[in-house]
């Protein structure tokens, strides 16, 4: 039989019977198949139509011994967080409408559960024209626009409602009226609004593409509640206010009284005028108000700079599953890897939140966007291995992912150390993902060079508070054994270096003998020559193999070739043409946001002197 080149194990946990899942160890061989959608698909729908596949083959074409089990399902969290995101917008319009009930009057907050529904339907129709598809990010900028969206209409109806209890006119001028006096301000504020999110659809990188949704969605939905509010919103009041508008003023001036504020509006305006006269009026109490106002401003800055407060760009999600990633040390056999895989993966077996775990070793886990980026579709070796781990709904567990991913770390640290191994916890990422949360990029001349800094960097990295999971893009170095035909004694006997390196590479890789025809295969099964695992294990057994010379004779490889040992040539990355090193680390621990680990490590990392004696020049930025 053909020798494994990679092994794929199923395990489960404490949580298994969340899954409907039996106990079964971690011994339970596995073959998992990714299903990707096309661009522009309903991932539920996908999800949904794939279920019912499989249930139609069930029994028939797949055996009733063979057990299938959803390790991934994307189309149900999609769903999910889609539902969860429009339950928001549901109470946020409910709030709205509650809100203008109880603080006017009936009338104004049927005008408000008309226009937001409007607003949105043309801002999803805007959506779909630009290109976007009803997604997280899209759905999350119509709940950021919610409270926004309604400002227009709010303020419009509120002066119209202010204008008809004055009576001064009849419904028609007084709504005309009302719309024109607060025209102007309400346009001034929605293009204020729009230049200020704008701006964030021209970001470039990676968090471009990902945020733009966000600004374009609610820069739309802006410029649709101006124009709603210019001509639904009037038009509504106008008629469910007309009644008592006739009721209240049959004979219009058709000029405003002398009084235009209502008495509770002339009680607002003159607890206003009591606060703000003594600070127009009288410089000393101005001037102390703004140096109280400035103070409270830097305190609040202070305490981010003093640690009281923390800053990220997005908080961790809570997802229900996590990924470690295994890196054995170059030579190490797959055998070695897949025990050193197993060994690991054994200790979820006493997580209580864990349902069923994978692992793989010499192959990559199917990759996600996080694994796209991070390039995990390239690991394929026989010193590398996943783990990907499952765990319950955040509804049935009282830790968050992020936490588990920080106990996971810290359960298989002092295992890996034991075993040789370094670790990796590799979480999904809230936001766009990146090669790791801190990296640092050496560029030097010459690889050596880049490789003396890089350490020093490492080291840096290693030793800081809060940095965890360090690691860099350089292999250790490992032996390399060339086998270089003698070809005087190669002539001599009659053999051609073409004989031997064929021989070489059969008993090596193997060479297709010939093909099985078998009836009940869809494929024809080659029939595959090679030397046995044991036999080609070492170079010394391998030049025992024997050629046919010229006379007829078996002349064994050793006579005519020559060994040579060596250092395997190390990968070279390249960035922008530059040659590079990359270092990575992740963050853990109090502060969470890699600005902290970067102002930590920035004196040390000064002081980093390149091979030359100079002085290391650093450029930070972030995406």
């Amino acid at each position: 039989p053909e020798e494994p080149a990679s092994y794929v194990w199923l395990g489960t946990g404490p949580a298994a019977p969340e899954k409907g899942l039996d106990d079964a160890g971690i011994d339970l061989p596995a073959v998992t198949i990714a299903v990707a959608k096309k661009p522009g698909t309903n991932a539920v729908d996908m999800v949904a139509d794939l279920d019912h596949m499989l249930d139609r083959l069930a029994g028939r074409v797949i055996p009733s011994n063979v057990e299938i089990l959803k390790t991934r399902d994307y189309g149900a969290t999609a769903d999910e967080k889609a539902d969860e995101l429009l339950k928001h917008l549901y109470s946020a319009t409910i709030a709205v409408i509650l809100l203008m009930w109880i603080t006017l009057s009936w009338r104004e907050a049927t005008v408000v559960a008309v226009v937001i529904p409007v607003t949105l339907a043309l801002t999803l129709a805007a959506s779909y024209f630009f290109g976007y598809t009803l997604n997280r990010v899209s759905l999350f900028a119509l709940v950021f626009s919610i409270g926004i969206l309604v400002d227009d209409a709010i303020v419009v109806v509120e002066n119209i409602h202010r204008h008809i209890k004055l009576k001064w006119a009849g419904a028609k001028r007084t709504t005309v009226f009302a719309v024109d006096e607060v025209g102007n301000p309400t346009i001034l504020a929605t293009f204020a609004i729009i230049s200020a999110l704008l701006p964030l659809a021209f970001v470039r990188g990676l968090m471009g593409p990902y945020m733009r949704p966000i600004p374009i969605n609610a820069s739309a939905a802006m410029l649709f509640s101006l124009m709603v509010a210019f001509t639904i919103s009037p038009w509504m009041a106008f008629r469910l206010f007309r009644k008592e508008s006739k009721a209240s003023s049959h004979e219009p001036t058709g000029e405003l009284p002398e009084d235009t504020e209502l008495p509770e509006e002339g009680r607002i305006s003159r607890l206003y005028s009591w606060v703000m006269d003594p600070m127009i009026k009288r410089a000393l109490i101005r001037y102390i108000f703004l140096a109280g106002v400035a103070t409270l401003l830097i305190i609040a800055v202070g305490t981010v700079a003093v640690g009281f407060t923390t800053v990220k760009m997005l908080p961790h999600d809570n997802k229900s599953e996590l990924q470690v990633v295994i890196d054995a040390p170059e030579g190490f056999t797959l055998e070695q890897t897949n025990a050193a895989a197993r060994e690991l993966a054994y200790q979820f077996r006493s997580m209580p939140e864990v349902t069923d775990f994978q692992i793989y070793v010499g192959t990559s886990a199917p990759f996600n966007f996080n694994g796209l980026v991070r390039h995990y579709f390239l690991r394929s070796a026989s010193n590398l291995a996943d783990i990907q781990v499952n765990v319950v709904h955040k509804h049935k567990r009282s830790d968050k992912s992020h936490a588990l991913a920080n106990e996971v770390r810290q359960m298989l640290l002092p295992t890996a150390e034991a075993l040789g191994v370094d670790i990796k916890v590799a979480e999904i990422p809230p936001g766009p993902p990146v090669l790791s949360t801190l990296v640092a990029e050496v560029y030097g001349p010459t690889l050596d060079g880049r490789l003396e800094v890089a350490q020093q960097v490492k080291e840096v990295f290693a030793t800081t508070d809060g940095v965890v999971d360090v690691d860099w893009e350089v292999e250790a170095a490992g032996p390399r054994v060339e086998v270089l035909v003698d070809r005087e004694k190669a002539m001599r006997a009659g053999i051609t270096a073409e004989q031997v390196v064929r021989s070489l590479r059969v008993a090596l890789d193997g060479a297709e003998a010939g093909i099985i025809h078998d009836p009940t295969t869809r494929d024809p099964v080659p029939i595959v020559l090679r030397l046995d695992r044991a036999q080609r294990a070492h170079v010394d057994d391998l030049l025992q193999l024997t050629v046919h010379g010229g006379d007829g004779r078996m002349v064994p490889l050793s006579e005519i070739t020559t060994v040579v040992d060596g250092e395997r040539e190390r990968s070279r990355y390249h960035k922008n043409l530059q040659p590079v090193t990359y270092v990575y680390g992740e963050v853990a621990g109090r502060f969470e946001a890699p600005v902290y680990a970067i102002l930590e490590m920035k004196s040390r990392l000064d002081e980093i002197m390149t091979p030359l004696g100079e002085q290391l020049e650093i450029i930070t930025t972030k995406l």
